[in-house]
């Protein structure tokens, strides 16, 4: 009996420490805050997109006519100008088809003299009514033919000189050589298409940008706006531009349906090269010397347990004030009633954009930011601001009550089993300020 009553003791006491620790696991745990600061500095919003850099004018250099190249007087990266002698094909059969066709405008010329001079002698003969009308008339049709064939003869002959000049490749345009795709002796056939020689860029002190910009940022781009980039060999330098077009045509891409925006470069110092992958940022709008916040904190909001206590002393705030303000009216008297909750203005969402689907200022219920921070008790407080520009890290706010450095709540970092935010690990934390980690609500 004596073992038996020592298990039953042994299990009481063992139950009691278990009551006790769910007892204690039930309150209120204290909870770890990351903070960070509220900054005073510049923004800039911006659209991101890539594009590959080229000449404004390139022309293919091509040849009308087949043949072997004989020689080639240009190459890669060489300054030509417009008239230049950049390429020849061999003229040899050229030449002969220049002989034949002239040949036989000879001959057809002879065989038109010969018929115009018998239709001569026939239509005087016809006047004197020497010969019959059909004479008349077949002397005539062998007269239009034989002119004909002279002028068909004739147009031979101007074509085979004109392909003889097609022999000789001469520059359209005055720049560089970007591009060389034929070597002497090779032949080059144009029968089926037009075989291209040389790409001649214009002039690369002036180049272009090709940007690809999605359907939901095309919005937000204009021309002449500023444009500035960035190329992968030259990392430390950032090349600015300006927008010059926007191509109504439309492209899709993986669904995606993108625009291609023109953005006109300068290129005096020759750095930039065509083919060039471009990063480019389109300034939309910048604000200069502005509170702002991480965007972390305005993506914060408390676990349940901490809103619990929260929106009971805010309740608690505004049945205080109701009242003051009753009292006021049979007084006469002007409650005071600036103050919000946790002893700062505005805290218990009564403040300044509270309770307004659309403010004073016209900006929707999407530009209202909601910030947390610890009151002088170190309890849970709540305040509202107006959101500006967002650079993607951090945004601009706008209220009465916000201040250069004020540490504001951006994460959850250690708590209770109701602590359900996390730090994210890609913002920069920043510690101290009025009430540091560990501060109960």
């Amino acid at each position: 009996m004596s073992n038996r009553n020592a298990i039953i003791a042994v299990a009481a006491v063992a139950l009691v420490s278990v009551l006790v620790l769910a007892r204690r696991g039930s309150g209120n745990d204290e909870s770890s805050f990351r903070f960070v600061a509220v900054e005073r500095g510049d923004l800039e919003q911006v659209v991101s997109a890539t594009g590959s850099l080229d000449a404004v004018t390139t022309v293919q250099v091509g040849t009308q006519v087949s043949g072997i190249i004989n020689d080639i007087y240009v190459d890669f990266n060489d300054d030509v100008v417009q008239g230049q002698v950049i390429a020849r094909l061999d003229r040899t059969l050229l030449e002969i088809a220049v002989s034949e066709a002239r040949t036989n405008l000879t001959r057809s010329q002879a065989q038109f003299d010969f018929v115009n001079r018998n239709f001569q002698r026939t239509k005087s003969l016809f006047e004197q009514q020497l010969v019959s009308e059909a004479e008349f008339n077949q002397a005539e049709y062998d007269m239009r033919t034989a002119e004909a064939a002279y002028e068909s003869s004739r147009i031979s002959l101007e074509r085979a000189e004109r392909n003889l000049g097609y022999a000789t490749v001469y520059a359209p345009i005055s720049g560089k050589v970007v591009e060389r795709n034929v070597d002497p002796g090779q032949t080059v056939a144009a029968s089926m298409s037009t075989p291209q020689l040389f790409l001649i860029a214009n002039d690369l002190s002036e180049m272009q940008i090709l940007a690809s910009v999605d359907e939901s940022d095309i919005g937000f781009i204009e021309e002449d706006q500023e444009v500035r980039f960035t190329v992968q060999a030259y990392p430390d330098d950032t090349f600015t531009g300006s927008v010059g077009q926007v191509r109504l045509q439309s492209k899709i891409q993986e669904n995606v349906v993108n625009y291609t925006v023109v953005v006109n470069v300068r290129n005096d110092d020759g750095k930039l090269l065509p083919g060039m992958t471009a990063t480019v940022e389109f300034l939309v709008q910048t604000a200069t010397d502005v509170l702002k916040v991480p965007n972390a904190a305005l993506r914060f909001r408390p676990p349940e347990s901490m809103m619990a206590g929260l929106i009971g002393r805010q309740q608690a705030a505004f049945e205080q004030r109701r009242a003051e303000r009753e009292a006021a009216r049979g007084t006469g008297e002007q409650p005071d009633v600036a103050g919000g909750e946790g002893g700062r203005p505005g805290g218990g969402g009564a403040g300044r954009f509270g309770g307004q689907r659309r403010g004073a200022g016209g900006f929707s219920a999407d530009d209202v930011a909601t910030l947390y921070y610890l009151d002088d008790e170190g309890r849970l407080a709540v305040m509202r601001a107006r959101k500006g520009i967002t650079d993607g890290q951090y945004t601009e706010i706008l209220g009465r009550n916000i201040e250069e450095g004020m540490q504001v709540i951006a994460a959850v970092t250690t708590g209770g089993s109701n602590a359900s935010s996390t730090a994210n690990p890609f913002q920069p934390q920043q510690g101290g300020g009025g009430r540091g980690p560990g501060g109960r609500f």
